[in-house]
Formats: C-alpha cells, structure tokens, sequence
C-alpha cells in the first residue's frame, strides 16, 4: 500500500501517521464515512465545524440540527451522537478516577 495515495482520505492518513496528527474536520469525516453527490464527507465535516464552532459547540446542539445539514442523514447523526457519548463516558470515568 502506497502511503501517501492512503491520506487522500483522512481514515489512511489515521492509519499511516495515527489519530493525534488529524485535525477536527479530519477525524469527523472518518465519523461520517461518505459524502453526497457533488459534497465529500470532509465538506460536510468542515460545515459542522463552521457551524458549531467545535466539538464541545457540537455536542450541545440537539440531534435535529444536524439533519439540516446537506448529506447528513439519520444513520450519520446517530453515528456522531455516538461518538459524542462516547467521549462523555470517558470523560466522566477519568473525572471519577481522580477524585477517588
């Protein structure tokens, strides 16, 4: 496999160079997989950022803000609200951690 032919998407350049070197836009447009016609999961994941302004501005926005977006159906929305809780949960399991 061909390194650098890889990080034409951000799940190869995850792959190649790991996680903490993508940007926010990157590691959403792993999240929402595919685009649409004529809009590249990486243009969707660039609009939620211009729109929320982060992850943390993201993760306070109800679900059906999301579906107002172009090339975001329910099984995308779900998977992000997923991954949103995802990290919730282990925000709260460190915050227990050390406080015990």
């Amino acid at each position: 496999m061909n390194a650098m032919s890889d990080w034409k998407h951000p799940g190869g350049k995850l792959r190649e160079i790991g996680a903490e070197h993508l940007s926010d836009d990157e590691l959403l447009a792993i999240l929402i997989g595919t685009g649409v016609k004529g809009k590249p999961a990486e243009a969707i994941a660039k609009e939620l950022m211009t729109r929320f302004g982060s992850f943390k501005g993201m993760s306070q926005q109800p679900l059906a803000k999301f579906a107002e977006i172009r090339g975001l159906a329910d099984v995308k929305v779900i998977r992000i609200a997923a991954a949103f809780e995802i990290a919730r949960r282990i925000v709260n399991e460190v915050f227990r951690e050390s406080v015990s």
